[in-house]
């Protein structure tokens, strides 16, 4: 694992696009595989200030999501593939039909999960699949569990989950308890991982994934037998390790 050092959240972003611009200058064509929630959207600001600078060029890159919410439609401003619309898939030339999350309208979870598994394999495999880090743990909405989940799958969330997602909803009530995820076998496919993570309260999560033992208990900690990952994080994430880098 290669460890980026970065001064702070904005410095983490930069860093992290950065190696995500090299990909698709270097292969246009690249699948990346993408993440959502509040760490990478600086990020993807950064992609698309490259875009608009004439520095990025979308149109024939592919990407595939880690998840979905199940029972939230595309146009409920809560799904995810609202956020990438919003954050990302709006503000670049790429291609909207090219870019794959989980069918969160799919009330049965084995359907569900088996098209994403098809669309997943048709794509190819992920260049560069970029991850974030939930407190417990969790990559995707692979949550801590008693063995490493390989293919896509329904979830149902963790209450620590749940308690971190609601400040995006009105209501905890309204924060849905399940979700479709890739599993950790597909995540660990991919040629390359991109991690980004920020905050004094990730350092604990951390040092529990990447310098403690690899169980299921702490999903993230797989990581550590793929042979090209990247984690970016500021000092603040990494002011538990310092120590041990």
């Amino acid at each position: 694992m290669k460890i980026i050092r970065t001064k702070d959240y904005d410095d983490m972003s930069r860093k992290a696009a950065n190696i995500i611009s090299a990909q698709v200058v270097l292969k246009p064509d690249c699948v990346l595989g993408l993440a959502t929630g509040s760490t990478p959207i600086g990020l993807y600001n950064r992609l698309a200030e490259c875009y608009d600078n004439g520095d990025l060029d979308f149109s024939q890159v592919t990407t595939v999501n880690l998840d979905e919410y199940k029972g939230l439609t595309r146009e409920d401003p809560q799904s995810y593939y609202y956020f990438m619309n919003e954050n990302l898939f709006q503000k670049v030339n790429i291609n909207k039909d090219r870019t794959f999350l989980p069918d969160g309208t799919e009330p049965d979870s084995e359907k569900a999960c088996r098209q994403y598994n098809e669309i997943l394999a048709s794509v190819g495999q992920v260049d560069i699949q970029l991850l974030g880090l939930g407190h417990n743990g969790h990559i995707g909405f692979n949550e801590p569990d008693s063995f490493f989940k390989t293919e896509t799958h329904c979830v149902t969330l963790t209450e620590q989950t749940i308690q971190a997602n609601r400040r995006f909803f009105e209501s905890e009530e309204d924060v849905p308890r399940q979700a479709y995820t890739m599993g950790i076998k597909t995540i660990m496919s991919a040629r390359r991982i991109l991690l980004v993570v920020s905050g004094e309260d990730k350092a604990e999560t951390v040092k529990n994934a990447f310098f403690g033992p690899v169980t299921p208990q702490v999903p993230a900690s797989v990581l550590q037998l793929h042979n090209d990952v990247i984690l970016v994080a500021d000092e603040a994430a990494l002011s538990k390790v310092g120590e041990l880098l």
